[in-house]
């Protein structure tokens, strides 16, 4: 069983933030895969599908950015996932907007969600999906990340949120090296 999880804050005022990009690659998986994330518990709205005999989790945290860890721990605990099979899809500041980058563990650089999730499972070897969102020096980093995108940021993202749907699938389907050889382009 995979648990995929894509980071971000419930709420209609951050649903077309940056630091929802997660929830959004969430949100294309199941339209993609015809399937509602629509149970609630764990701290998370999951739902589930099977890709080539694969079980796979999808999830929501509905703890709020900073704490998405305990969502994690939760539905981590409770159906006994490996970290092997854990991907967290989540932004990151330090990518250009709609750049994308796989690794299979790391540190959680200045994501605070991923702070919390690190924290929580007291690890950094699982799978993560990075999507740049890019910078601006002169905001405030947390007004930064709860504005919503531009247009133009919107139709680049568009694309990217395809890739890292068809990135889950590989990594699922053919392993992590499998994914950052054929999806992080230089």
């Amino acid at each position: 069983m995979y648990l995929v999880v894509g980071l971000g804050n419930p709420g209609r005022q951050y649903s077309n933030t940056r630091h929802n990009i997660g929830f959004n690659v969430i949100d294309y998986l199941c339209e993609q895969k015809k399937i509602k994330c629509d149970k609630s518990k764990f701290n998370a709205l999951y739902g589930e599908y099977f890709l080539d005999g694969h079980k796979v989790l999808i999830a929501k945290p509905l703890t709020f950015m900073n704490r998405s860890g305990q969502a994690v721990l939760d539905l981590f605990n409770y159906y006994k996932i490996s970290l092997n099979n854990l991907i967290i899809i989540y932004d990151d500041v330090d990518l250009d907007t709609g750049k994308l980058r796989i690794r299979p563990s790391g540190s959680s650089g200045t994501h605070n969600g991923m702070k919390s999730v690190i924290y929580q499972l007291q690890s950094e070897e699982f799978a993560r999906v990075r999507i740049g969102i890019g910078k601006n020096p002169q905001m405030d980093l947390a007004d930064y990340v709860l504005q919503a995108f531009s247009e133009d940021e919107k139709i680049v993202l568009r694309d990217t949120i395809k890739i890292a749907a068809d990135a889950i699938d590989e990594i699922i389907l053919k392993g992590i090296d499998s994914a950052m050889n054929k999806f992080n382009i230089k």
